[in-house]
Parts: structure tokens; sequence; C-alpha cells
């Protein structure tokens, strides 16, 4: 009976860490993605103003508190 409750002990200690590995990696493309997402925006409206790389820049610029700012949004129960 303790070998059984080892070894479910281990694999619930198992599942956690698998998990927050998952919600690491949901934050790392959460992050790449908003981030990507105003650069792209800003690359759209700089050639529509005439000045793709300026545009690029403010987007990527604006993009990287955003995209902290969602990560933070989403994952919030995990930073209290």
């Amino acid at each position: 009976m303790y070998a059984d409750s080892a070894l479910e002990a281990a694999f619930r200690c198992h599942k956690v860490g698998m998990l927050a590995a998952v919600e690491l990696a949901g934050a790392g493309g959460m992050l790449v993605g908003v981030t990507a997402a105003c650069g792209l925006l800003g690359a759209l409206a700089g050639w529509a103003l005439g000045g793709t790389g300026l545009g690029l820049v403010v987007g990527l610029i604006v993009g990287i508190p955003a995209g902290i700012f969602a990560v933070y949004r989403r994952y919030r129960s995990f930073f209290t």
C-alpha cells in the first residue's frame, strides 16, 4: 500500500510539472503573438503613410508592453 501511495504522489508531481511547462509555453506564445501582431499592424500603418520600417519599429515598441500586459491579464491568477 505504501508503494501505491508513493507512485500516486510521483504521478501527481509529474502532472504538475507538465502543466507548468504547458503554461509557460502558452505564455511565451501569447507574448510573441501579440508582439508580432502589433509589429505587423505598425508596418501596415507605416506602409500606408509611406514609412514601413518606421511603422514596424513603432509597432514593435508598442507591442512589447502590449504583449506583457496580455500575458499578465491571461495568467494573473499565477502571479498572486
